[in-house]
């Protein structure tokens, strides 16, 4: 990956954001091995994630199931959930929010 202004770091990997507007943003993140993020909550928005590359375990409500490249999930506003990588290379996955409110702080972690 090329880094660039839009690219934030974080303890399981960085994310980059290639659109952003009033309605939608859509961002790459990519998840290191072994890593995971917050299990966390949204609520004013939703996102479509898309498995660009490797395998994700994804905690929806503490439901797990996995995908890998080529598929997708939704995940809908109020719902608890958790994206980890854990293979043994780096997950990739496009994200697409969608709703009224977008911004970092509409947040609500569990952990």
């Amino acid at each position: 990956m090329i880094e660039n202004d839009l690219d934030e770091i974080r303890p399981w990997g960085s994310y980059s954001l290639l659109e952003d507007n009033d309605s939608y943003k859509i961002k790459h993140v990519s998840v290191n091995p072994g890593e995971r993020l917050s299990l966390q909550m949204h609520y004013h928005r939703s996102e479509h994630w898309i498995i660009a590359h490797g395998t994700a375990e994804i905690e929806l409500d503490g439901h797990i199931i996995f995908l890998t490249k080529g598929e997708s999930t939704f995940v809908k506003s109020g719902v608890k959930h958790r994206l980890g990588n854990p293979g043994k290379i780096v997950l990739d996955v496009i994200e697409v929010e969608i709703g009224e409110y977008l911004k970092e702080d509409d947040i609500i972690r569990f952990e």
